[in-house]
């Protein structure tokens, strides 16, 4: 069950033991594939996206650039590969027992759990953050990796992710996050207080805005029925026309 920060007890992804909540999900990868994932976000954590070269992640990876190039395609292709194995940690999260609970506490549970499976990696989090804020191209480039994830994170939460509706609501997702990972590279408390104490907050933000786009959803069904009563009414007029 997720907790909000007001609560004193603990939330269902915090429990366990803490050995299972901080394994990356590359950490015993070591496959190439794996090893090119971990040499890119290890140096993340000494320099910004942009200032890493394909022939040092190769060197760090200890892969020659045959190698690589078999594996990846770039170091945007590499960080997209990892945001995809963070997804699927989540997603073999058992979160069956959260099926009573109000969709913000779902989703709630959901991004925490995230959170935790981010933790190894904190620093290349935030040099990402720094890169986004300084590159708006890289920025948008993120954004397509991150809304891609969110939709995933919806479902997991049991929560539409299809059609207009879902995007909206990933995209809406996406920017949030971001906005909580803010918070979180710099929350130094091991309970995460500060941090689900923003995600608190940014999720009730979303609620209203996915309220008011479904609210602007219907605006068009309405006008529809709208429209045949005109065409009566001109109709009407016509035939009074005629008469006269």
């Amino acid at each position: 069950m997720a907790r909000r920060p007001a609560r004193k007890s603990t939330p269902k992804s915090a429990r366990g033991s803490a050995a299972s909540h901080t394994a990356s999900p590359v950490a015993t990868d070591a496959s190439d594939r794996g090893k090119i994932i971990t040499a890119l976000l290890d140096l993340l954590a000494e320099k910004r996206f942009e200032q890493i070269g394909l022939a040092e992640i190769a060197e760090a990876a200890g892969v020659s650039l045959a190698q690589f190039r078999g594996e990846f395609a770039s170091p945007l292709a590499i960080l997209a590969a990892h945001i995809k194995d963070t997804d699927r940690a989540v997603l073999g999260e058992d979160f069956s027992d959260m099926a009573e609970e109000p969709p913000r506490e779902r989703i709630f549970d959901v991004l925490m759990r995230r959170l935790e499976i981010l933790a190894p990696h904190r620093e290349a989090v935030r040099s990402l953050l720094r890169s986004a804020s300084r590159n708006p191209p890289l920025a948008m480039a993120f954004n397509g990796l991150a809304v891609r994830s969110q939709q995933w994170m919806l479902t997991a939460a049991g929560i539409g992710s299809a059609g207009p509706r879902g995007m909206v609501r990933a995209q809406g997702l996406a920017l949030l996050f971001s906005s909580v990972l803010r918070a979180w590279v710099h929350d130094d408390d091991p309970g995460l207080a500060r941090t689900m104490a923003a995600l608190d907050r940014a999720l009730g933000r979303g609620q209203r805005f996915v309220g008011l786009f479904e609210d602007l959803c219907r605006l068009p069904s309405r006008l529809c029925r709208l429209r045949p009563r005109r065409r009566r009414h001109s109709d009407d007029d016509s035939e009074e026309v005629a008469a006269a």
